[in-house]
């Protein structure tokens, strides 16, 4: 029986991929051998000693510990394009709220008294304050062209922009789904100068962190809508308020409101709703859930943010999974461990992931807790089970 912590409000089409008669799910469980989590911040956390697994329930890490749990062997899973649509439907709304004017409108027409004949004549004088325009034909630039990126770079292109991109670590998979209308751009700098609209959807770390700030606001379009549905720092908020109030940008859109960026009529900050739909929930817990279970299971290693990908095909009697640092000479301490057991390798597959690697093997008989035991004394391993 496998026990799961579960952290925040879990989709329970997620936990239902998780059988009752091999798995306990609870948010009560003291000592889980995983942790399914959305938003809760993890890095106070004890560290269960029994812990195997962590899922985030989206796709940012920024929440999980994911350094020190990697040091002590623990497998750290997201959910990369779960929430891909919502966020890309998000971003869509954002550059339509921007380029029409639409919340300063609705703000107009709220104050509106009077009665109807008189609120009409209001409104047909107080329109002519927020005309604005339309996306054909405007550039919107894409930092990012990861699942979400992708997702709005397609829709821009469908709606009649000319989309430019900028992903140095943009992956095979990801630029077969892309258009091929969008054009690459040679670095980030090139790609501001040329957009209408800018949008983010990049980590936050040390070389995102002010990746839009006053030098580089200044050499954007006059005019021009900056979106952050990404994480905030990545945009810094103080060169953003005053690009606004000297009228170089037209309106900035967020999902992250902080108090000095309220009460600015050119500023639309949300709550964080970039994946807060039901779907995108769902998605999210089904396919963590079904990453915890392969993991748990078979040993098997999908979307990880701190271990390699490994999928090997069930083959032998046993099967073993050892995390371990990326250290010489470390397959041969495994194998002759193997050897000096009386045991024999069906097959095996090892990688690496810059620090941490992580051995899969299948055995050729069934095993003892002895192999286990020569495995965990092994300098470098951090975990070893039997799968």
């Amino acid at each position: 029986m496998f026990h799961i912590k579960t952290i925040n409000s879990i989709s329970n089409k997620g936990l239902k991929r998780l059988p009752a008669d091999s798995y306990s799910v609870s948010s009560d469980v003291e000592n889980p051998d995983a942790i399914i989590v959305r938003s809760h911040n993890l890095h106070a956390m004890d560290i269960p000693s029994n812990l195997k697994v962590v899922g985030r329930a989206g796709a940012g890490t920024n929440n999980v510990p994911v350094g020190p749990l990697g040091e002590q062997g623990i497998v750290v899973f997201n959910a990369p394009g779960a929430n891909a649509n919502a966020v890309k439907e998000l971003v869509i709304a954002g550059m339509l709220l921007a380029c029409r004017n639409i919340c300063q409108a609705w703000k107009y027409t709220e104050n509106v008294n009077g009665s109807d004949a008189e609120q009409n004549k209001a409104v047909e004088e107080g329109k002519k304050k927020y005309v604005g325009y339309e996306l054909p034909g405007r550039t919107l630039g894409v930092v990012g062209l990861g699942a979400i990126g992708v997702q709005i770079a397609n829709v821009a292109v469908a709606l009649g922009m000319r989309v430019i991109g900028f992903d140095p670590t943009i992956t095979v998979k990801n630029a077969w789904l892309m258009s091929s209308d969008v054009e690459e751009m040679e670095s980030v700098d090139q790609l501001i100068r040329e957009s209408d609209f800018i949008t983010f959807h990049v980590p936050l770390i040390d070389a995102t962190r002010d990746l839009m700030n006053s030098q580089r606001i200044a050499t954007m379009k006059d005019g021009a809508v900056i979106l952050n549905f990404a994480r905030h720092g990545i945009v810094n908020d103080d060169a953003v308020l005053a690009a606004l109030e000297s009228g170089k940008l037209n309106a900035y859109v967020c999902d992250f409101p902080v108090q000095k960026l309220k009460n600015n009529d050119r500023v639309i900050t949300l709550p964080h709703l970039g994946a807060s739909t039901s779907e995108a929930e769902e998605n999210c817990a089904m396919m963590v859930a079904d990453q915890i279970k392969d993991y748990l299971e078979n040993g098997n290693i999908k979307n990880s943010v701190n271990f390699p990908t490994i999928k090997l095909p069930r083959g032998g009697k046993s099967r073993v999974a050892l995390v371990h640092r990326n250290m010489p000479d470390m397959i041969a301490k495994i194998s002759t461990a193997v050897g000096d057991a009386g045991y024999n390798i069906h097959h095996m597959r090892n990688e690496s992931r810059n620090d941490l690697a992580y051995t899969l093997m299948d055995i050729e008989s069934e095993i003892g807790d002895d192999l286990i035991e020569k495995f965990s004394a092994i300098e470098g391993v951090l975990k070893a089970r039997q799968v």
